[in-house]
């Protein structure tokens, strides 16, 4: 029988909690641990709970076992308040749900857009159709993995990361549906149709390069459960880039907004694609390092992003 107690630390900004005695099993996880103080402080349900073995430390996951923990039979815990919480499945569906209906309402040009002779108009250029079909079916698409494909180690993020992220994707989607749709957009003019259509086979090529992806991660991990494995390519072609890198989602995700750039010409998008393509790299990198402490056998050759690049 261990003897944990969890206590607060105002250094490490967390609210004033009066320190509190359980008796648990050693085989008992820190998540049964966290329901435990769930039951005695209400205001403070499971995902909102950070506990640790020292201020500075990591974040134990739910799934730790205490006998497996560098504690004796009476252990000190420390926890910090993580604030309100939002599942990750709401986050994403709020987040893209916002870019395809903005999107589509400059489309339409609804009124007080545009001047108002222009509303309820359409372009006269094919492109902006065209654009306007990619764009919607990328965002359907995200939503329709969201639902049916994606599975979260976490299941919820910080309440206030849902403003953050839906500035960046509402916002951009503005900018981006402003300029393409406007009434005086011109499509590209140097390589014209030629452009165009290269550009759409370098979006849909990718488009489905990165679905393929995510099927593959989806089938690493059963369903409900938090494993890790190392990704390998599958008899999926699109999968094959896995021998060179280490996330090519965000390859794929790269080469989808590379090739709606080229689509559109036009400099908010290409914005976007460098914004977005800083972010993925920062994530990739991340991972890459995560897999490299994780897995001793993890392919030597893979880059995070970019093959033999970055």
């Amino acid at each position: 029988m261990t003897r944990p107690s969890l206590t607060s630390d105002e250094s490490f900004r967390t609210l004033t909690a009066k320190m509190k005695h359980y008796e648990v099993e050693p085989n008992a996880t820190i998540g049964e641990i966290k329901s435990m103080f769930h039951k005695s402080h209400p205001q403070w349900y499971p995902a909102r709970q950070s506990i640790r073995l020292d201020p500075k430390g990591k974040s134990l996951k739910d799934e730790d076992v205490l006998q497996h923990l560098p504690v004796g039979t009476t252990a000190t815990f420390y926890f910090r308040d993580l604030g309100a919480q939002i599942s990750w499945v709401t986050v994403f569906l709020t987040e893209y749900a916002g870019p395809l209906l903005l999107y589509l309402m400059f489309y339409f040009r609804v009124p007080f857009i545009y001047a108002p002779k222009y509303d309820f108009t359409t372009s006269k250029h094919w492109v902006v159709h065209l654009a306007c079909m990619c764009h919607s079916f990328h965002y359907l698409k995200r939503l329709l993995e969201t639902l049916f494909v994606h599975r979260f180690s976490h299941g919820t993020m910080p309440l206030r990361n849902i403003f953050k992220n839906c500035t960046y994707y509402w916002g951009f989607a503005a900018w981006m549906a402003y300029y393409i749709n406007h009434p005086l957009y011109t499509p590209p003019t140097i390589y014209g149709e030629q452009q165009v259509r290269m550009a759409l086979v370098l979006f849909l090529f990718c488009q489905i390069g990165n679905f393929s992806i995510h099927i593959a991660l989806r089938n690493l991990r059963p369903p409900g459960s938090k494993t890790r494995k190392i990704p390998y390519p599958t008899k999926n072609p699109f999968t094959w880039i896995f021998l060179l890198v280490s996330c090519p989602n965000y390859t794929y995700e790269l080469g989808s907004w590379l090739g709606f750039t080229l689509m559109t010409q036009c400099l908010p998008v290409a914005f976007f694609t460098a914004v977005g393509f800083i972010q993925m790299t920062v994530w990739a990198k991340g991972k890459h390092r995560s897999y490299l402490k994780e897995f001793r056998d993890y392919p030597p050759l893979r880059s995070p992003i970019l093959p033999f690049i970055l």
